[in-house]
């Protein structure tokens, strides 16, 4: 067990305790969903605003009254969040920037900090959610694609935690609110009706949703109900790059490559791609969603709400990645018959000879080009029912709030792999050719090389269950609230895979070929021919019906994977507070309070010896569970002065936390068998602990306007880094393609399947910090019906060893110029980001840069008639490229991907 105290919790502890008498056993919390006492901040769930200017106004009033350092987006009318994902409304906030390598759902960070250091709630509740892509790794992100945005009232970003809010974010805390009947007039109806269209694919989607509330005579009880359908096309093409080879180990198989080194054409020390990737992400997401609020509030003492969720989403894509691969076997190393060097020592350009065409290949050369066809199923299901209630007594408050949340996915994919042997030039900036297009451009010329594929099944589940208790007492005075309460949560998640093996070799004509596909992403970018127009199956359908169809498929049930990817996560964690508000409007207010925090965690997974590792049962006792416990001291403090009426000058410390991914905690260990590296996870990890302290200033200059500065330090005293070291274990190709597995590197394997893997493994004891400037500006002009909204934020992170913070953009700014009069409403927004720290492509792959990102959004409304208004969104007009490539060195490109614009037209009814 660990325990953590300091001198801020002893300090706050003491003023504690002096400041509230004994008697007072006066608690509170947030209210139990998590929203700030109405005497303290407008009460956020009641929408009354119409129009940006009032969600505006409504989003500065709302900051102007917090205690805490905050950012607030409001809606603009019941049903018209200004934003077709949360996410995207986000990313206009001070602070928030946003990673976009699969779209601008899940990987949210604010304030320079990793995405999986933030937390957001639903109504003061979490949400458990499911992976959806498979082979991905999971994170304490949110995926705001889960949830349509029509459903939220308004959400907040708390940049300086109070003791009442849940722990286990150093970032920020996002809480999102849903509509609650009984602030809305009786009987209200919205829907909408509206398509979505990808330029790049020229394919459109549906999107139908609903929204209606309905409340008695009295204002005691009513319900609302929001369904939406929503259906979006997603496209993403670009060229990918799996790790990079010294052209010295080419040299010692390949006499050209070695005359090219010899007479200084390349240098010894250059690196070369292994492969150049033609990559080409597919997916139709079809999502159907309920979420309702039945509200019960009989007098003015009482109040309680029921809410009930229903998400399905469906999302069933199809990765097919077609790559040229001269260093993948010693037949296609000596096949390269010349290569290009560039600058920072990197080979950009290459040729693979093809012994059909050209007598002057060595004899047993060739060229390989290998196609992975990925095609899955996903569902995610999630569900859930949330109870909140307060009773409001003489000077004092007690709530509460209990639920559970639930979401399961069935993962699948079917995997084929046929590979064409023949010769090609590649470009590092325009994919590769082939010397014989009309050889390559016939299916039958494409067939598995001693290997076919698999199928894989990967079901994957969350559960959170929670509870909490809060009581407030008015101590009418200078301190004029005080607070306690108890939370307790339990959170499940995990996964197993099993891939089935055996699926016979055949050619993609034998397996049921489909025209040529037409990358119009890489057209753009002028990739060669040969990596736009290329063969491929007739689609997702046909690979599932042959993979299935193997005879006795569930029969070979492949060990490694099993032992390699299972693995299961408890948290349990036990929580108190006490807080103390005081102050008044007029002068000096705040709060300051301490949270104690004790967390179990429970981390499963299997453990097998180099001996089991290759059968099946798991032997008695093989699937072990690693116990941690850790108990945390978390003070708070937050303070605003009016420095006059309209300017505020603000303050906050704070001790935080935050846990590693669910996976990371795990002994699970993921490799890759080709290139002999993997990840692995560590049951040993505390949690990330961090000193914040946040200071603004803010003149609110008018109810619509506002110019505010902040500055923020993190320091954080252990930073869970990533470790690499050498491992022994099974590769997977001595069962599935013992061919495969005897070229791989001389001196890596050994004759009964185990090889010296890099592994790389999250471990404790790292330090760093964070520090950063915020600007951001808001003001309507006069009766123009202009406006103006920016912000600039620059942040300035690493660890104590000089090294990046991943998703740590230096500099960003969104400036988001607007139109309102009269029926029409219209914005236009450009955001940018600097270079930052990602995830590798691959599992044990280093982290990559990711270059500077430009974002042009826009989006307006006109109001018809009373009842009736149109909105148009168009999202990406720059059509931006998203790069990837390795820290110090942008010529050593990883990706490239290209996701083409969105338009989404709306036909919009209220009543």
């Amino acid at each position: 067990m660990k325990f953590t105290a300091s001198i801020l919790s002893a300090s706050i502890l003491a003023a504690l305790c002096v400041a509230v008498p004994v008697h007072a056993q006066d608690t509170g919390t947030a209210d139990a969903n998590g929203k700030n006492d109405s005497s303290k901040v407008t009460t956020l769930a009641t929408i009354k605003v119409v129009g940006l200017r009032q969600s505006l106004k409504k989003s500065l009033e709302t900051e102007r009254n917090s205690d805490a350092i905050i950012n607030v987006i409001t809606a603009e009318d019941i049903g018209k969040f200004p934003a077709t994902n949360v996410a995207e409304a986000l990313a206009q906030m001070p602070g928030v920037t946003i990673d976009r390598v699969l779209g601008a759902t899940q990987r949210v960070s604010i304030d320079g900090m990793d995405p999986s250091l933030n937390l957001s709630f639903l109504d003061g509740h979490p949400v458990a959610q499911a992976l959806w892509l498979y082979g991905d790794s999971p994170n304490r992100g949110f995926n705001y694609s889960l949830l349509p945005p029509e459903i939220l009232g308004n959400l907040e970003i708390y940049k300086s935690p109070e003791a009442r809010l849940p722990s286990g974010s150093i970032g920020g805390t996002i809480i999102m609110h849903t509509l609650e009947p009984l602030n809305l007039p009786a009987n209200t109806l919205r829907a909408s009706v509206g398509y979505n269209y990808n330029d790049m694919v020229s394919k459109g989607k549906p999107d139908v949703s609903l929204i209606y509330s309905w409340k008695n005579k009295n204002d005691t009880w009513g319900i609302d109900v929001a369904a939406e359908h929503y259906e979006q096309v997603t496209n993403r093409q670009g060229e990918e790059i799996f790790g990079y080879t010294p052209v010295s180990t080419i040299a010692t198989v390949n006499p050209a490559v070695a005359a090219q080194i010899a007479n200084g054409q390349i240098q010894s020390t250059a690196i070369m791609p292994n492969e150049i990737n033609s990559a080409n992400f597919q997916q139709t997401e079809k999502r159907t969603s309920f979420i309702s609020n039945i509200q019960f509030r009989p007098n003015n003492q009482f109040e309680a709400t029921l809410g009930l969720m229903y998400l399905r989403d469906q999302l069933n894509n199809y990765n097919q990645s077609m790559y040229a691969f001269p260093t993948w076997l010693a037949s296609t190393q000596q096949g390269i018959s010349g290569l290009v060097q560039g600058p920072n020592g990197v080979i950009i350009a290459g040729s693979q000879c093809d012994p059909s065409t050209q007598p002057t290949c060595p004899t047993g050369a060739a060229g390989a080009t290998v196609f992975d066809n990925n095609a899955r199923r996903a569902t995610v299901t999630t569900k859930g029912i949330d109870l909140r209630a307060a009773y409001h007594g003489y000077g004092w408050k007690l709530s509460g709030q209990a639920g559970v949340s639930s979401s399961h996915d069935p993962i699948t994919q079917a995997f084929i792999e046929p590979v064409y042997f023949g010769g090609y030039n590649w470009s590092l900036s325009q994919g590769f050719n082939f010397s014989n297009p009309a050889a390559a451009q016939n299916p039958a010329n494409w067939a598995g090389y001693y290997f076919m594929g698999n199928y894989g099944s990967l079901p994957y589940y969350a559960r959170d269950n929670y509870a909490q208790a809060d009581f407030k007492y008015d101590l009418n005075g200078f301190f004029n609230d005080f607070r306690v309460g108890v939370r307790w949560a339990v959170h499940h998640e995990g996964q197993t895979l099993d891939v089935y093996t055996g699926v016979p070799v055949a050619t993609l004509a034998g397996i049921g070929a489909g025209p040529l596909t037409n990358l119009s992403g890489l057209s753009s970018l002028n990739f060669f021919p040969g990596s736009v127009f290329h063969v491929q199956p007739s689609g997702p359908d046909a690979i599932y019906n042959y993979v299935l169809a193997t005879p006795g498929l569930f029969n070979n049930l492949y060990a490694p994977y099993v032992y390699d990817n299972t693995f299961g996560v408890a948290q349990k964690s036990e929580a108190g507070y006490a807080q103390l508000d005081f102050g008044n409007d007029d002068g000096v207010r705040g709060n300051l309070g301490v949270r104690l925090v004790h967390t179990i965690i429970d981390a499963s997974g299997f453990v097998i010896s180099q001996a089991d590792v290759g059968t099946l049962p798991a032997p008695p006792g093989s699937y072990q569970t690693v116990g941690n416990t850790h108990t945390n001291i978390l003070p708070s403090f937050n303070i605003a002065y009016n420095l006059t009426p309209d300017v505020i000058l603000r303050g906050a410390a704070a001790e935080t936390i935050a846990w590693a991914p669910y996976n990371q905690e795990t002994p699970y260990t993921e490799t890759n068998d080709t290139v002999l590296t993997g990840t692995g996870g560590n049951a040993h990890l505390d949690p990330y602990k961090s000193y914040n302290f946040n200071t603004s200033v803010a003149w609110y200059f008018n109810d619509q306007s506002v110019l505010a500065f902040s500055v923020f330090y993190k320091d954080l005293s252990n930073y869970i880094t990533q470790g690499t070291g050498i491992e022994q274990l099974y590769n997977g190709l001595y069962q599935t393609a013992p061919n495969l597995y005897a070229q791989l590197p001389a001196g890596s394997c050994n004759a009964t399947g185990i090889c010296n893997y890099s592994i790389i493994r999250p471990q404790n004891g790292g330090r760093a910090d964070v520090k950063g400037l915020e600007v951001s500006y808001q003001q309507p002009f006069a009766h123009t019906g202009f406006g103006l909204r920016t912000n600039l934020t620059y942040t300035d992170g690493s660890t104590h060893t000089g090294g990046l913070l991943p998703y740590n953009s230096k500099l960003s700014y969104t400036l988001s110029p607007y139109f309102e009069k009269g029926p029409l409403t219209a914005s236009v927004t450009y955001s940018w980001q600097s270079k930052y720290l990602a995830g590798g492509y691959v599992a044990g792959a280093p982290s990559v840069m990711v270059a500077p990102w430009a974002e042009l959004d826009f989006d307006a409304t006109y109001q018809f008639s009373h009842h009736f208004s149109v909105s148009f969104d168009a999202l990406n007009l720059l059509d931006s490229t998203y790069k990837e490539y390795a820290e110090g060195n942008p010529t050593e490109i990883y990706a490239r991907y290209k996701s083409g614009r969105e338009y989404l037209a709306r036909l919009n009814y209220k009543f």
